[in-house]
């Protein structure tokens, strides 16, 4: 296995084929279900439309993960086994899964497929990690996006299993797999409906003065002023105001996108087998333009060249970027 694979995201047919024409090694995707984290309407894939998508990455030479990514409920643990039936059907390379009762299922029914482990079981330790590939034969875990470089140079000594690190889009630092805001709201869980701010909740509401509201389930989460970009609505992200602080503060993390591109030669070197591109909510544009530009990167890397990044600004969340805590230096 090669260091530096770029695992793209695919949150429709038309963004699987964008990104694979863009050159995605990996491209990850879900089905129309809370099998996966990105439970909205208008994304992922149905059967049909998966069995094409893994027939036009294949030909081109990419891989299609499944990410399998959300916790069954009690006694609903059916749909991700057929989820995963289904999966293994249609030829998937991998599954992305958190849950250990869909991670035993799959490794007894389809040992001959790879397991990833999703950032959403927030394994963070080699204890941790090395439970997962002792038990279920995990190949890869997908670290949280808390850990610094020496952090990860350190784990990648310790565990038997490769390592993937997102290096663009998202910047969650909430626990991932825990969180419960959105369910406090909307009744809907993140982590086993597999939606975060469900749209059915979302609505923005424009002010007499020019400035835009947007609210999640009747509350407001933020409010814009006329020349801001409105952003949609979670509640780890929102502004809000306190007897303390009646001009609005952001409680709980600034929407701000992760972008590492600079870091690439050092999350090479410290071992990082697989780089991930957040965002299978976004647009063809977004991918295409994002994909190229990692793919040009990573290849000058690999190549010994400088890589020259195009500016990314434009396609983050945020109105600032971060390198959050990959850029320190040192253990904390």
């Amino acid at each position: 296995m090669s260091l530096a694979e770029l695992i793209c995201p695919a949150g429709t047919p038309a963004a699987l084929r964008t990104a694979v024409d863009a050159g995605a090694d990996a491209v990850y995707c879900g089905f129309q279900d809370a099998t996966n984290a990105r439970n909205f309407p208008g994304l992922n894939f149905t059967p049909d439309e998966l069995v094409e998508a893994v027939v036009y990455a294949h030909a081109r030479g990419t891989k299609v993960l499944l990410a399998l990514n959300t916790y069954p409920p009690a006694g609903k643990v059916d749909l991700w086994r057929q989820a995963a039936d289904t999966g293994a059907r249609l030829g998937v390379d991998a599954f992305i899964v958190a849950d250990m009762g869909v991670a035993d299922y799959i490794a007894r029914t389809y040992p001959g497929i790879r397991l990833h482990l999703s950032v959403q079981a927030a394994a963070s330790s080699p204890e941790a990690i090395r439970y997962y590939c002792e038990n279920f034969g995990v190949n890869r875990v997908v670290l949280p996006r808390i850990l610094t470089i020496p952090e990860i140079r350190q784990i990648r000594r310790e565990i038997p299993c490769e390592i993937e690190t997102f290096i663009f889009g998202n910047h969650g630092l909430m626990v991932e797999g825990r969180c419960s805001l959105t369910n406090y709201l909307t009744g809907q869980s993140t982590n086993m409906d597999g939606v975060c701010s469900p749209a059915s909740d979302v609505e923005y509401v424009r002010d007499a003065d020019g400035s835009m509201s947007s609210q999640l389930a009747g509350f407001t989460i933020d409010r814009f002023g006329p020349e801001e970009k409105a952003g949609y609505p979670t509640i780890c992200k929102g502004r809000y105001t306190a007897p303390h602080r009646p001009e609005g503060y952001y409680a709980f993390e600034e929407p701000v996108s992760l972008n590492l591109s600079r870091l690439l030669p050092e999350l090479i070197e410290a071992g990082v087998h697989a780089f991930k591109i957040e965002g299978r909510q976004r647009s063809k544009s977004y991918v295409r333009g994002v994909v190229r530009a990692f793919r040009a990167a990573v290849d000058d890397i690999k190549a010994g060249r400088d890589a020259n990044i195009a500016d990314l600004i434009a396609l983050t969340e945020g109105q600032k970027q971060t390198q959050g805590a990959f850029e320190t230096k040192k253990w904390r």
